[in-house]
């Protein structure tokens, strides 16, 4: 009997934490056609390339600012350039921007969650 409880409350966690994950967490497709998965490493959001060229490889740290925005930074995987990153989510699109100069130039991606 406790066997089956302990089963039940293990079931029903798992469900819980997948329930309250992060919008940005999952599978993205980028602009360039490529994989992005972003999860949780330590109170912020990694993202790590999945597809492509550069696959394994880490481009960003993203930390959640409020009303589906998140700020940290962003690597450049062509030239490892790391710029400040934000991101800006609106339903199932994200749209990833690197910025200089404190924001007043920023190179911008449409990524589309899979």
């Amino acid at each position: 009997m406790f066997r089956k409880v302990s089963l039940a409350v293990a079931a029903t966690m798992l469900m819980l934490g997948a329930a309250y994950a992060d919008p940005i967490e999952g599978n993205w497709k980028t602009q360039s056609g490529e994989t992005a998965a972003i999860g949780d490493c330590g109170g912020a959001f990694c993202i790590t390339l999945k597809t492509g060229k550069h696959a394994g490889k880490q481009i960003g740290k993203m930390t959640a600012s409020g009303d589906g925005n998140y700020t940290g930074s962003i690597t450049d995987p062509a030239d490892d350039k790391t710029y400040k990153g934000k991101a800006k989510l609106s339903g199932s699109a994200m749209k990833m921007s690197g910025c200089v100069f404190g924001g007043l130039i920023c190179k911008s991606q449409n990524w589309t969650k899979l």
